[in-house]
């Protein structure tokens, strides 16, 4: 018999319990379980008065985020949508069913003014990162270095030449523009201006870097444990490959630092190969660098090449193939390089002074002042370990995916290098999260059980 829905009267008093309605397996129950915030009122304490109206709970406002982060929601406002109507979320947030969710400036608010004073997102992330190492899921043997270059809020076509960008500081300018000329004025040295400036943006930086057409962009640098592909730090920089690699300095320092971790081996592509880079990590590191070396001194010509010279420590010099010296002044080049230069006299009679150096009266090799670095890493790249490394470090590769096409952040919504900064501390947040809840959380008939004990 076809049942039929009755409408009656609506009962006064409903029993609703929105921890019944929530999976046993939904992603947000994993995450809850691994997010702790009972430190984060007094961390920001010192920025809230002790008179006047109650704020609405700092707490409230970081789970939103991480919902949004977690589950690709850009807009602040429809994530107060998506909050108000969503079950799973209210639960996550902590808010009843009649409770008002808050109003999607309040946002705004509090990420120019307390939570970037106080650094508030990278204490949420470290505080996350804390829970990995607890669970673990940090081997602190390999690490693994990359770059993604992610699209800034800034239209290609609004840019002027970097030589010809100026602002009245006499009127009113927008916070990104603010921020971008008291980073100038902070400066230590005076940087080239650069090809192009965005009017809107000028901290970010015009590239073709990924190929075709050029847009402004922002890189977001990630260091992680190869173990688990957990995120151990991430630091926001514009779109150039100098400060790319040197960012691989501050996070590598910062996780030391902070949580008393240094690799044994440390891992990337052929950018952070660099001769100033590989002295860093094997002279003051110590750290074996599984970089392929950035080297262009073998030769394309068919000559002989700096590989068929032999070194000799002892005496600091080179050796060609009829052993004949190759001496330095001592003296490094503005790009830290010695120059060793053969003796006229020796390559004039030789019988290979057309393989060796056919359009100049005597041979010349340049060497970095860290070729003993480069000389570790080209040594490394000949072992086993160094092979699982190259495979290793497409864990890094796969959460810039994740990253772009999961949690949809393949554009910035916010404009500036600090903003860029909180949107690359909650993603990685975000993604270090749903590691944990997919790695620990128990599965099937198992999540279950765990929900009604």
């Amino acid at each position: 018999m076809m049942g039929r829905q009755e409408i009656g009267q609506a009962p006064l008093f409903y029993a609703f319990n929105l921890e019944d309605h929530v999976p046993a397996n939904h992603m947000l129950r994993g995450i809850d379980r691994f997010l702790d915030l009972g430190e984060l009122h007094q961390h920001l304490a010192p920025h809230y008065s002790h008179t006047g109206r109650p704020s609405i709970d700092p707490a409230l406002l970081i789970r939103m985020l991480i919902v949004g982060y977690c589950f690709g929601i850009r807009s602040e406002r429809r994530l107060c949508e998506e909050v108000h109507l969503n079950l799973a979320y209210r639960w996550f947030c902590r808010l009843g069913l009649e409770d008002a969710v808050p109003d999607h400036s309040t946002f705004s608010k509090n990420r120019h003014g307390r939570f970037r004073d106080n650094d508030t997102l990278r204490f949420v992330f470290e505080k996350v990162l804390e829970r990995c190492l607890a669970e673990g899921l940090v081997g602190g043997e390999g690490f693994a270095i990359d770059a993604s270059v992610i699209k800034a809020d800034a239209n290609r076509q609004k840019g002027v030449p970097g030589a010809d960008a100026a602002w009245d500081r006499e009127s009113p300018l927008t916070r990104p523009v603010r921020e971008y000329l008291e980073a100038l004025d902070d400066a230590e040295a005076p940087r080239t201006p650069p090809k192009n400036v965005s009017l809107t943006d000028p901290a970010a930086q015009w590239t073709a870097a990924p190929g075709g057409p050029a847009f402004y962009a922002y890189s977001t640098n990630y260091l992680i444990d190869v173990k688990a592909g957990v995120i151990l730090d991430v630091e926001a920089t514009p779109a150039y490959r100098t400060d790319e690699v040197e960012a691989t300095r501050t996070m590598v320092d910062r996780v030391e630092q902070r949580f008393d971790l240094k690799p044994t081996r440390l891992i990337g592509d052929t950018a952070y190969g660099t001769s100033e880079m590989l002295g860093w990590m094997v002279d003051e590191k110590n750290i074996e660098p599984h970089v392929p070396v950035w080297d262009k001194a073998q030769r394309k010509d068919g000559t002989l090449g700096r590989s068929d010279f032999t070194w000799d420590a002892d005496a600091a010099e080179y050796r060609c193939p009829q052993g004949k010296p190759l001496r330095s002044s001592g003296i490094p080049t503005a790009d830290n390089t010695l120059i060793y230069r053969s003796n006229f006299h020796d390559c004039a009679g030789c019988e290979l002074k057309s393989k060796c150096c056919p359009n100049t009266t005597h041979r010349r090799i340049a060497r970095q002042v860290n070729e003993s670095a480069r000389d570790v890493a080209r040594q490394l790249s000949t072992t086993k370990r160094y092979a699982q490394s190259r495979r290793h470090r497409k864990k890094v590769e796969m959460l810039f995916a994740h990253l772009k096409r999961i949690l949809r952040l393949d554009r910035l919504r916010l404009r500036g290098l600090k903003s860029a900064r909180d949107e690359f501390l909650l993603a990685a947040t975000a993604q270090n999260l749903r590691r944990m809840a997919a790695w620990l959380m128990p599965k099937g008939p198992e999540a279950a059980m765990a929900t009604a004990l």
